[in-house]
């Protein structure tokens, strides 16, 4: 695998919910389902109100689209330095952390994806980040962290033998959902989610593509205070 080249990140926007929702998405992420069609949400709490937190993956995370596969070792969604500098990443206060009807909802700054490699022979690949991203979160069976990806909000540009550019979320915002659940720390995990995408570029790119996979899990801690881990609850 071709060495890793670092991604541009940069800041955020939403879909509104209870706490001013919106939702984080990452590269080729997939649009899950949500509640049937006509089913209504239960409570969701999250807590603890105020804080601020971060999600980091572990593992690694996976981005396909046709036959073209990149792996990122390194992702994070943290709040705006110093913390406290805006609401990125932080859980709605009281009583906005909870809604008796429906998800919770965060602005966050957009992740980051760092030291990405191909499956491919001598092709680099580099994703970036951009706009205004939020997270949503559901408490029920399962609990559930729904991302948005903005419109563009993602692009992954290869190099190399084959030169593709790849746009997540190509005609308008996106949706994609993971599991929750709680613990210390807190981890939310996608598997095999799908998104639009709009290919260009020449050989080896697959341009026919119109949907792209993402697979990642991340450990949310809260940063305001590290002893106290992020929960939803009903």
């Amino acid at each position: 695998m071709p060495g890793a080249k670092k991604s541009n990140a940069r800041s955020h926007r939403s879909l509104p919910v209870r706490g001013g929702l919106a939702v984080i998405g990452a590269a080729g992420l997939a649009m899950a389902a949500a509640s049937p069609a006509g089913a209504a949400a239960g409570p969701t709490t999250v807590e603890p109100a105020g804080a601020y937190f971060a999600a980091t993956m572990t593992g690694s995370a996976t981005f396909t689209t046709g036959g073209v596969t990149v792996t990122c070792a390194v992702s994070e969604s943290a709040p705006t330095q110093p913390v406290g500098a805006d609401g990125n990443n932080r859980i709605p206060q009281a009583p906005d952390n909870s809604n008796p009807e429906g998800a919770v909802g965060s602005t966050i700054n957009p992740p980051s994806f760092d030291d990405c490699t191909t499956n491919m022979p001598l092709v680099n690949a580099e994703v970036s980040t951009s706009g205004a991203w939020g997270i949503g979160m559901q408490h029920g069976a399962p609990t559930t962290g729904t991302l948005t990806i903005p419109a563009g909000g993602i692009t992954v540009t290869t190099s190399g033998l084959a030169s593709c550019d790849v746009t997540v979320a190509p005609g308008g915002p996106a949706e994609a959902t993971g599991e929750w659940a709680n613990g210390a720390p807190s981890t939310l995990a996608f598997s095999g989610v799908t998104t639009p995408v709009e290919v260009e570029g020449g050989f080896g790119c697959p341009t026919s593509a119109t949907e792209g996979t993402f697979s990642a899990t991340y450990e949310v801690g809260n940063v305001s205070d590290p002893t106290t881990p992020v929960t939803i609850t009903g």
